[in-house]
């Protein structure tokens, strides 16, 4: 009996076993949550003809592309409405507008597509289980996928419904005595500039998708600096990030540079057909126009948003790093930059360091040159903390990374430049067709 009172009591271990199977019930959850998301997003774009991972798929889809992008707008231009073609230039106008259409949603299809069919979704996305995140960041990667469908569905009903406005006033104002026949029409015509529309649409909110997914590890880094960790670890975690945005900068410059220059051709085609035109222009013949010129517009920007957005967070990860180094010294033993112990290794304890809220607002830099990051590094330096602190500092700010196409770094500058671009050709072609018309 008294042996049994003097026994020490043993460690009560349920609580920390019910919190760690707790935590792993959730990381089960949040995989499958996150596999369950990531299938549906493939079937989605599996539905739409971007996954052709075979060469019946690759056929159907391009098959799908042929009728509904180019075989039935063609079909609706030329027997849908007779009356008064000719007098408004009906057909010339559609004609036109298809080309834009079809070359732009060609170019969406072509891209996403190569590149599903050569990385698959998840490492499209940056998200393959063997990267050793997936737990961290999952439902973050959630809430960005349901980001993409709200910017899919949200876009393109705004777009339908101009497009409805728009093919409704037509068949009324060109109505050829057959109710049928002009519904037949409408739902042809709303089908087709539907399918080519959401094709468009979808790769622009894709890499948009790829963007917001990257912007979540830029975004931790900062948290990464609070943790107290070697400075290799902060330096491979840089060179790790730089390295997945020069790998989306080589996946998807050319889909963005091809949207851009089609983009400014059919805005420069519209322009002109409705400054040099001598005949009447109304929203009859020429709304598609405007509809057209608005959806690429949109998905433009959707695109340089993204790309404008990573090479910024990565831009801005210098300014976070100059001040991680500046409250770890102020926070830290003067005399402890410069003790060390016998074995020549550094003993200074920095203190915890507050919060290092991100600042993305500034910083236009250079790109930084592609490199894989290494697998194995040993630091065998004995330089003190602050030095490591400074050199990891100067690390980061002579490499920003950032989105590229071609070695153009997509950030404020370019886009500025985009734009008196564009203005520079609005303005010549005003100058050209408003001169011919005096004259």
């Amino acid at each position: 009996m008294a042996a049994a009172e003097c026994r020490t009591p043993e460690p009560d271990t349920t609580a920390d076993d019910n919190s760690i199977h707790v935590s792993l019930i959730d990381a089960i959850q949040n995989f499958t949550d996150l596999d369950i998301s990531l299938n549906k997003l493939e079937r989605f774009l599996r539905v739409l003809g971007f996954c052709q991972y075979s060469i019946f798929s690759t056929a159907l889809s391009w098959l799908a592309f042929v009728v509904l992008s180019i075989v039935v707008p063609l079909l609706v231009t030329y027997f849908g409405y007779c009356t008064n073609c000719e007098l408004y230039q009906i057909n010339d106008f559609e004609l036109e507008v298809l080309v834009c259409q079809s070359v732009a949603t060609a170019i969406s299809l072509l891209c996403i597509s190569h590149n599903l069919r050569k990385y698959r979704i998840r490492k499209l996305l940056f998200v393959d289980r063997y990267h050793g995140q997936l737990t961290q960041f999952s439902e973050l990667y959630l809430k960005k996928i349901q980001v993409f469908y709200y910017v899919v569905v949200s876009w393109m009903a705004i777009f339908f419904l101009m497009k409805i406005a728009r093919e409704v006033t037509r068949s009324v104002y060109l109505y050829n005595g057959s109710i049928w026949w002009s519904i037949g029409i409408v739902v042809a015509s709303l089908v087709s500039w539907a399918y080519s529309t959401i094709i468009f649409l979808v790769g622009t909110a894709l890499f948009h998708l790829v963007g917001n997914l990257q912007v979540i590890h830029f975004e931790h880094f900062g948290e990464l600096l609070e943790m107290a960790m070697d400075v290799s670890v902060y330096i491979n975690e840089h060179m790790r990030l730089t390295y997945y945005v020069c790998k989306i900068s080589h996946r998807f410059r050319m889909f963005l540079l091809l949207e851009y220059l089609i983009v400014t051709v059919s805005q420069c085609i519209v322009l002109l057909q409705t400054t040099t035109n001598q005949g009447i222009i109304n929203f009859v013949n020429a709304g598609d126009f405007a509809v057209i010129s608005i959806v690429q517009l949109v998905g433009l920007l959707i695109c340089l948003n993204a790309a404008a957005k990573i090479s910024h967070r990565a831009q801005g990860l210098g300014s976070v790093a100059s001040r991680w180094h500046a409250l770890v010294t102020c926070n830290s033993n003067d005399a402890s930059v410069s003790e060390f112990s016998s074995d020549g290794r550094n003993v200074e304890t920095p203190k915890t360091v507050g919060q290092l809220s991100v600042n993305y607002s500034e910083g236009d830099l250079e790109s930084a040159d592609c490199m894989p990051p290494p697998t194995n590094i040993q630091v065998t330096s004995t330089m003190s903390s602050y030095h490591k602190r400074q050199a990891f500092v100067a690390y980061v700010q002579s490499n920003p990374g950032g989105f590229s196409i071609y070695g153009w770094m997509v950030d404020r500058l370019l886009i500025t430049t985009l734009f008196f671009v564009e203005m520079t050709l609005v303005t010549f072609i005003l100058g050209m067709t408003l001169t011919i018309k005096v004259r």
